[in-house]
């Protein structure tokens, strides 16, 4: 039996929190750039499930999105984060992030989603620019229930990366964090995956939290989430003299 925790309102069982990686796979990820996204996230498995236990009132759900030349799913299906195993990405094509946004919001409907699902976690890496139409795809995602309210990171990586675009799908530039070297990236993708990982609804608004990604009602179950943006790795402390 899930156990029944307290908020305002009554008693709610523990509720599924998707958590999605998308990745970008395209040429100029090739190299060092892809294998360390491969690495971090691989190393940071742990951390992340050990946060979600100090969650219990969200299971964590996690699933992968890879985009080059076109887009697919790497994870199926969502998988419980104590079960899930990362698979090494390969970097090659183009950037079809439009393609991305419109396959993530095929799965932000509901169903597949159920309506107890809590708004998901989105994670976006990306080191470019689009080279399709982003911005059909991506009204998609935000016109969905589910996409607007869910919280939105990007990782920028290295100094050719298209911040512009990637607030548009954060919609808040704290939630746009640079990486401009391997230290960096690493840095960002663990704390992105951990503190996401302990998101919760605003029933209480401590200090120095960010609602992700508009403020909603304490007592809305599908209100947007509660990001604690305590601890964000300042980019220019790590690795300054080695820059993508």
């Amino acid at each position: 039996m899930a156990e029944q925790l307290k908020r305002p309102g009554g008693e709610l069982a523990s509720r599924p929190l998707h958590f999605f990686w998308l990745v970008d796979c395209s040429g100029s990820m090739y190299g060092e750039k892809i294998g360390t996204v491969n690495h971090a996230i691989q190393s940071t498995i742990p951390e992340m499930a050990d946060a979600a236990k100090d969650n219990p009132n969200a299971q964590l759900m996690v699933r992968t999105l890879k985009f080059s030349t076109g887009a697919s799913w790497v994870t199926p299906d969502p998988v419980n984060i104590e079960d899930f195993a990362w698979n090494d990405l390969d970097a090659g094509g183009v950037t079809d992030l439009g393609k991305a946004f419109e396959l993530l919001a095929a799965q932000l409907t509901i169903p597949p989603m159920t309506d107890r699902a809590l708004p998901p976690v989105i994670v976006l890496l990306s080191d470019g620019q689009p080279t399709d139409d982003y911005k059909k795809g991506l009204d998609k995602l935000l016109h969905l229930p589910l996409g607007k309210k869910a919280v939105r990171i990007a990782i920028s990586i290295g100094q050719d990366a298209d911040d512009d675009v990637l607030q548009e799908f954060t919609g808040n530039r704290e939630l746009v964090l640079q990486a401009n070297n391997p230290q960096a990236l690493v840095k960002m993708i663990k704390w992105a995956s951990t503190a996401a990982s302990l998101v919760s609804a605003p029933a209480s608004r401590p200090k120095d939290v960010l609602d992700a990604p508009a403020a909603g009602a304490a007592n809305d179950t599908n209100a947007p989430l509660v990001l604690d943006m305590n601890n964000i790795p300042d980019p220019s402390s790590v690795g300054a003299n080695d820059v993508w």
